[in-house]
């Protein structure tokens, strides 16, 4: 028996490979299905099943080409309703893979369709569980993602999930693993754990939800308390889980041609198409497009695509490193950004060759902006989360989280200087490139974020343990 955990740490996302005696199932698979083929071919194994948990928002999934590519049938649980091909297993229903049993636990809450997937070794006894995003570590998924059906409630879902965790998860063994979908950085949770597999017995203990006391009333109440708004590409990336996309093979072919100069310059024009930098921060801040939208490769740049683009189906034009054009398709094809024209040739120093127009970041130490603040007070925006800036911040800064940055840019005023931080400098350039696109540009960005403004000794607030907040 084999077991992969195959983590994509952009999107906080676990899929899994199993294998026993040449034949192999897939659970949640990512967009590009090559690296599962590769597997099973150099494990001399046939992909006989791919499993799914439920209709994802935060991705999409790369079953309906892998079920293509090996003939493979794709498994969903009880009341889903897919536009292709699936088998839809009843609850309890048992699969063979070799010498194991994969059995179907339909397990609603999180979605209707939920399903977590209880693998039993060749012995008969229950070894692990693909939980999908019914059972986080140290959190479970949460109820407001669903499609809507009929007159279901917030409530009515997260009291569905209540049953489902006692009556098909709790009861089992201890020493089962748990496999989730996600760790740490997803959307679909709200505060999981840093690990991405555990013991049962280990959740039993300190995961709030799996309280032993715990009433459904109180489930409700703790599971749909402080729920952020949802990233608004999710309803996009459901509908392509459940109708169908393109194959990867023809995204990644209509993204990769090269544009020189002249010609990105004019595709730009013609076309809606956004202008996205995917270089590294510092690259950006010291050369690039006008109007360009800055998210680099380096940071969580899928979800903050999804977050700040949204629409799935806008067309994109890339400046990246040489040799990144196709990772940069990839990952973004794995949130259904599939609308890639090209990418510049060259990339930005051949547009900085060609005599082409190109901004700057205006930026300043940490150790500067002390002294300047110190003299001076100024108006500073913080780009972090709202639980990040309440545990820790500049006296008198502003909280404007970079996720719902769209609504507050009234509050940046254009007749004077200000200045812009996050944790680090990711988050602060990505602002900073969008309020440049508003046609802001008398920003200041702070080089290294929070972790060196602290150092730098400006005076902070007392901190609070985000656990108290």
């Amino acid at each position: 028996m084999k077991i992969e955990q195959i983590y994509t740490g952009c999107l906080s996302q676990g899929a899994y490979y199993i294998e026993s005696n040449g034949e192999v199932a897939i659970i949640d698979p990512l967009r590009e299905v090559k690296p599962y083929l590769n597997r099973a071919k150099q494990d001399n194994a046939t992909i006989k099943y791919i499993f799914e948990t439920h209709f994802h928002a935060d991705f999409v999934s790369g079953h309906v080409t892998l079920s293509k590519e090996t003939n493979a049938p794709i498994i969903y649980g009880p009341n889903a309703n897919p536009k292709f091909e699936a088998t839809i297993a009843t609850d309890g229903q048992e699969f063979k893979l070799g010498n194991l049993t994969i059995i179907a636990l339909h397990t609603p809450g999180h979605t209707m369709e939920s399903t977590t997937y209880l693998l039993r070794d060749e012995n008969g006894k229950d070894h692990a569980i693909f939980s999908g995003d019914t059972l986080f570590l140290g959190d479970v998924g949460r109820p407001d993602l669903a499609q809507k059906i009929g007159d279901l409630t917030i409530e009515d879902l997260a009291g569905f999930l209540f049953d489902s965790l006692r009556q098909k998860i709790m009861i089992l063994a201890d020493d089962v693993v748990v496999y989730p979908a996600h760790g740490a950085g997803s959307a679909c949770g709200k505060n999981m754990m840093k690990e991405t597999v555990d013991s049962l017995g280990n959740q039993k203990k300190m995961n709030y939800a799996l309280r032993a006391d715990m009433t459904k009333k109180e489930f409700i109440s703790e599971v749909t308390q402080g729920l952020l708004p949802p990233p608004d590409y999710f309803p996009a990336n459901v509908k392509l889980n459940i109708e169908g996309y393109d194959d990867f093979d023809t995204v990644l072919k209509r993204g990769t041609q090269a544009l020189s100069p002249r010609a990105f310059e004019a595709a730009a024009n013609e076309t809606s198409a956004i202008v996205l930098d995917v270089r590294q921060q510092d690259a950006y801040e010291k050369g690039h497009i006008p109007s360009s939208i800055f998210i680099g490769l380096d940071g969580e740049f899928a979800p903050w695509v999804g977050a700040l683009i949204a629409d799935v189906k806008q067309p994109l034009l890339l400046v990246t490193e040489k040799g990144q054009e196709e990772e940069a398709i990839t990952r973004l094809s794995r949130v259904g950004f599939d609308q890639t024209l090209g990418y510049l040739e060259g990339g930005f120093e051949a547009w900085k060759n060609a005599s082409m127009e190109y901004d700057t970041v205006s930026s300043i130490t940490a150790e500067a902006f002390k002294t300047t603040y110190e003299n001076q007070k100024t108006n500073v925006f913080d780009m972090r989360r709202e639980s990040e800036f309440l545990s820790e911040h500049i006296l008198e800064a502003h909280n404007t989280p970079l996720n719902f940055i769209n609504d507050h840019l009234a509050e940046f005023k254009r007749n004077q200087p200000f200045y812009i931080h996050c944790a680090g400098g990711y988050r602060s350039m990505i602002a900073a490139s969008i309020l440049k696109s508003r046609g802001i540009h008398n920003l200041i960005n702070i080089k290294g974020g929070f972790v060196a403004i602290k150092k730098a000794g400006v005076q902070v607030s007392d901190f609070v343990c985000p656990t108290t907040l």
